[in-house]
């Protein structure tokens, strides 16, 4: 068991959130239970990952899409009023770290995504440092497109150019405007989440594979981390709950 305000002390201290510019506060975002004995982790709060949290009696509910993003309805109505509602009905914690999340070099989603790829990360690059560039073995754009497939259970979109890849950038989620830094050191190939219009244009005049493998698939990773070193850390209950998603 640890005090709520202990744990996020400590979460808010080991992930810096304090040097991050980001669209949405980072840390406790609904004040709940004030001693933690069992943490439920996933990647968005939505309806269904806070009724499983329920299910499963946490006190503390850790995310890494949370609530309050600049720009969005202030109001507390329609699908906002349910989630606040179900969390504070059952004096539930939420906690949610956003960019602090992706950036960090032990648990974070690109460090964590590069991993999972065997991407040996090299050097990090873009604002924060969060995106990071590595190398792997050289193969085509074809198999390294299998690959990620075959371990995110989810098949990437491919933008393939004419060349084979040894060089790999990526940044998880939104992140495909990155792909103009990616380009400009060097990389065969870049991974993002998310894919816009434009991104093929820039993909294919610039002779670079890209991929996007999914906002929900590539950061999945990060928040369950957390959640394990937590648990591991303060003696604490851990399930990571994995609230499908095919965007």
């Amino acid at each position: 068991m640890i005090k709520r305000a202990d744990l996020v002390t400590y979460c808010d201290d080991y992930l810096d959130i304090g040097i991050f510019k980001d669209y949405c506060p980072n840390g406790l975002q609904v004040e709940g239970k004030e001693s933690i004995k069992k943490i439920v982790s996933g990647v968005t709060a939505n309806q269904a990952l806070i009724d499983a949290a329920i299910e499963q009696r946490a006190d503390l509910l850790l995310v890494h899409h949370g609530f309050f993003w600049k720009g969005e309805e202030p109001l507390l109505t329609g699908i906002k009023k349910r989630r606040l509602k179900a969390l504070l009905q059952n004096d539930m914690n939420l906690l949610a770290y956003h960019l602090p999340l992706d950036a960090n070099k032990s648990l974070g989603n690109n460090v964590l995504l590069a991993k999972k790829l065997g991407i040996k990360p090299q050097q990090y690059f873009s604002t924060n440092e969060i995106a990071l560039l590595g190398i792997i073995k050289k193969q085509s754009g074809e198999e390294f497109r299998q690959y990620i497939s075959e371990v995110l259970n989810r098949e990437p979109l491919h933008i393939t150019a004419d060349s084979m890849i040894s060089t790999v950038a990526l940044c998880t989620g939104a992140a495909q405007s990155y792909i103009n830094q990616a380009i400009n050191l060097g990389v065969d190939a870049f991974i993002s989440g998310e894919v816009s219009e434009n991104t093929w244009h820039i993909a294919k005049e610039n002779n670079i594979h890209y991929f996007a493998a999914g906002h929900h698939a590539t950061e999945r990773y990060g928040v369950q981390a957390l959640g394990e070193h937590l648990a591991a850390k303060f003696s604490l209950e851990h399930i990571f709950i994995d609230i499908d998603n095919l965007i």
